[in-house]
C-alpha cells in the first residue's frame, strides 16, 4: 500500500540526514540539489506527490523543501549559501532514530538526541553508494523505448526531474527557515500523531515561491496572448526551477524597446517593477532581436536578463 505524503515526506527528511552522513564519511561536498534529488530518488513520489503545481513544481518536492526547516529547528541541518552542512547532533540523530517512526516522533516533537549516543563513523570499506538519481538520468533513452519512456509514469516523470539539476540557490530556501523558526511547532505525544500530521496543510504557506509568476509588459500579444499588459494568460507565465529556485521565461523576440513587470498569482495585487520595488516603475528591455531569457529570484524580487 502507497505511504502517505506525510510519512514519505519523513522518509525523505531522515534520507536527506543519511545522505549527507555519507557525504561526509566519503568526503564529498554535496550541494543542497544533489541532496534533495537523492532524497527523492531514494524516496519516489507517489501520484499524489508527482502532481505538478502551477509553476512545474512537483507537490511532494514542495512539502519537502519546506519541511527540511524541521530539521534546522531541530539543529540537525545549517542551511548556507555555500550549501547544506549535516550538524553532530544531526549525524547522531540517524542513529538515535534509525527506524522512521522513531524518527518522525523525535523531529516533530523537538526531542534531543540522548546525550550519550555517539557520532556515526564509516563502516569500514564503506563505499558511498552510487547515486540513485544520476542512474534515473543516465540510463539512455533508445528508439525503441520511446514510446514507453512517453508512458512513464508520473512520479518517475517527477523523481528524474529532481536530479536534472545539481545546484541550488540557498536564498530562496531561507525565507522558509526563518518562517518556522519563529512557529512554535505543536509536540505530537504518539507516533500515530507525528505520521498523519498534514504537511500540506498549514505548513504549505510557508513556502517562499508564489503559485505563479507573470512576465506582463507590451510584448505578450507577441508571445500568443490576447492582448498586453495581463498576467492572467498563460502565455505570459514563467516557469519555476525548483533546484534553482528561480522562474524563467525564454522567448523570440524582434529588435526594439520593451518594458514589463513581474507580477505574481495571475494578477496585479502583488508586482514587482524595476529595482525590485512593490507596484514600482516598469523593466525596460532593449533587446537586439532572438532568443531572450528573463529570470526572476523571488527571494530578492530580482530579475536577469540575458
Amino acid at each position: 500500500m502507497a505511504k502517505s505524503t506525510a510519512e514519505n515526506t519523513f522518509l525523505r527528511l531522515k534520507t536527506v540526514l543519511d545522505v549527507l552522513t555519507e557525504g561526509v564519511w566519503s568526503g564529498d561536498a554535496l550541494n543542497a540539489g544533489q541532496v534533495l534529488a537523492e532524497a527523492t530518488a531514494r524516496v519516489p513520489f507517489n501520484e499524489h506527490e508527482a502532481e505538478l503545481l502551477s509553476g512545474g513544481i512537483p507537490r511532494g518536492h514542495k512539502t519537502l523543501t519546506s519541511a527540511t526547516a524541521k530539521l534546522v529547528k531541530a539543529g540537525w541541518l545549517v542551511k548556507g549559501r555555500s550549501g547544506w552542512t549535516i550538524t553532530e547532533d544531526g549525524m547522531r540523530a540517524t542513529v538515535a532514530y534509525p527506524d522512521p517512526v522513531s524518527f518522525a516522533t523525535a523531529l516533530d516533537a523537538g526531542t534531543p538526541v540522548p546525550a550519550d549516543t555517539p557520532v556515526p563513523t564509516a563502516p569500514a570499506g564503506f563505499v558511498r553508494p552510487v547515486s540513485a538519481a544520476a542512474a534515473t538520468l543516465e540510463a539512455p533513452v533508445k528508439e525503441e523505448t520511446a514510446k514507453k519512456t512517453a508512458r512513464k509514469t508520473p512520479a518517475k516523470k517527477a523523481a528524474a526531474a529532481v536530479g536534472k539539476a545539481a545546484k541550488v540557490l540557498e536564498d530562496a530556501v531561507e525565507p522558509v527557515v526563518k518562517a518556522v523558526r519563529k512557529t512554535k511547532a505543536p509536540a505530537k505525544d504518539t507516533a500515530a500523531d507525528a505520521a498523519d500530521e498534514p504537511f500540506e496543510g498549514p505548513d504549505v504557506e510557508t513556502h517562499p515561491q508564489p503559485e505563479a509568476v507573470a512576465v506582463a509588459g507590451d510584448f505578450n500579444t507577441i508571445l500568443g496572448a490576447p492582448e498586453n499588459w495581463a498576467p492572467q494568460y498563460d502565455e505570459a507565465q514563467m516557469e519555476f526551477d525548483f533546484l534553482d529556485q528561480l522562474w524563467k521565461k525564454s522567448a523570440e523576440l524582434p529588435a526594439g524597446f520593451y518594458t514589463f513587470k513581474i507580477a505574481l498569482n495571475r494578477s496585479w495585487d502583488e508586482n514587482y517593477g524595476a529595482y525590485g520595488a512593490f507596484d514600482g516603475p516598469n523593466h525596460e528591455l532593449h533587446h537586439n532581436g532572438g532568443t531572450v531569457t528573463i529570470r526572476y529570484n523571488h527571494a530578492t524580487r530580482d530579475i536577469t536578463i540575458n
